[in-house]
C-alpha cells in the first residue's frame, strides 16, 4: 500500500481540527512552530485585552508558521467602523489573513458602533479587503442572551449575506459534552433552511477543575451541570477529562453519514495547547494532513 493509500484510510477514520490559541500564545509561545500541521486553522481570540498591535502581530506570527491565522471579531467588543476595518485591513496585508471568525462578543452592552455580527458582516470590509472565509457563532446549548428563535433566525441572515456576497460561511460552535446533543442541533439546522458546514466545538484534554472553571466563564450551563453530576469527589475532581468520549461519536457520524453538516471539530485547548496538539497526533489527526486541510477556497 503507498503512502498515499495510507493516508486515505486514516482520513476515512478521523474528522480535521482546528485549534485556537490566545494572542500572548500566537506571539509568545515557543511550543508554537511545528506544534501543528501546515495550513491547520489557528484560530485568535480576542477578548478585549489586546492591542491592535497585538492583534495583527499575533495573526502574522501564525501566518508566518504555516498555519492559516483566523482572528475573532467579537463584535460588540469592537469601537468604531474606522477603527475595524482599520484593523481588517492590517490583518490583510500583514498577516495575510483570508479567513475570519465574527462573533457577537458576550458584553451586554456594546463598546462601540456594533451590536451585533451581521453589523460587522454589513460593513462590506472583509469583502473589500479580500477576506473570503468567514466563521459565525453556532449555539448547540442555547444562549443567556438570546432565544433560539432569535440564534436561527441570526444564522438565516448570515446564510444569505455569504449567498449575496459569496464569502464561504461556516458555524463554529461553543464547546460541549453532550455529543449526541451537538449532532441533532448540527443536521437539524437544515430543518430551518440552514445548510451551512458546522465545526462542533469539543474542549482538548484538562483537568476537571479546569473545565469546571471554563464552562462557568463561558456560559456553558448544560455542560457545568454535567461535570457537577460527575465531580462530587475530590478524587475525581483530581482526574483529567479525555476528550475521545466527545469526538469519538461527533465523529463516527459524520463520516458515515452521507451529507452530514458536521465537517471537522474546533478544539479549545483549555489544558494548553501542546497537550491538544499532542491528543490529536496521537489519535491519528494531525497525521491526516492535507488530506482533511483541503484547499481555502473550497466550502468546508
Amino acid at each position: 500500500m503507498s503512502v498515499s493509500d495510507m493516508d486515505k484510510g486514516k482520513a476515512a477514520d478521523r474528522i480535521a481540527a482546528s485549534i485556537e490559541v490566545s494572542p500572548k500564545q500566537a506571539v509568545e509561545s515557543a511550543d508554537l512552530p511545528g506544534l501543528f500541521p501546515r495550513g491547520v486553522r489557528v484560530y485568535i481570540t480576542d477578548v478585549g485585552t489586546d492591542s491592535n498591535e497585538t492583534l495583527v502581530a499575533a495573526a502574522k506570527r501564525v501566518h508566518d508558521l504555516g498555519y492559516t491565522p483566523v482572528p475573532h471579531f467579537a463584535s460588540r467588543r469592537l469601537t468604531t467602523k474606522a477603527a475595524l476595518e482599520s484593523r481588517i485591513k492590517a490583518m490583510t496585508a500583514e498577516a495575510g489573513v483570508h479567513d475570519v471568525l465574527v462573533i457577537g462578543g458576550g458584553l451586554e452592552r456594546q463598546a462601540g458602533d456594533f451590536s451585533s455580527s451581521m453589523e460587522v458582516l454589513e460593513t462590506g470590509f472583509f469583502d473589500k479587503y479580500g477576506v473570503t472565509q468567514i466563521g459565525v457563532a453556532g449555539h448547540p446549548e442555547g444562549s443567556p442572551d438570546f432565544s433560539e428563535d432569535v440564534a436561527i433566525e441570526a444564522l438565516r441572515l448570515k446564510k444569505s449575506f455569504g449567498e449575496r456576497t459569496g464569502a464561504q460561511i461556516r458555524i463554529v460552535t461553543q464547546f460541549g459534552f453532550d455529543a449526541e446533543k451537538f449532532v441533532n442541533w448540527a443536521e437539524g439546522l437544515r430543518a430551518s433552511g440552514i445548510d451551512l458546514p458546522v465545526h462542533l466545538g469539543v474542549a482538548g484534554p484538562a483537568k476537571i477543575t479546569t473545565l469546571i472553571k471554563y464552562a462557568a466563564m463561558c456560559g456553558v450551563g448544560n455542560s457545568l451541570d454535567f461535570f457537577k453530576k460527575r465531580t462530587r469527589s475530590l478524587a475525581t475532581l483530581a482526574t483529567s477529562h479525555s476528550p475521545e468520549g466527545v469526538v469519538g461519536p461527533i465523529e463516527k457520524h459524520a463520516l458515515t453519514t452521507p451529507g452530514s453538516a458536521i465537517k471537522q471539530i474546533h478544539v479549545f485547548p483549555f489544558g494548553g495547547i501542546k497537550k491538544s496538539a499532542e491528543w490529536l497526533e496521537e489519535r491519528g489527526t494531525w497525521d491526516i494532513k492535507t488530506s482533511l486541510y483541503p484547499s481555502m477556497n473550497s466550502q468546508s
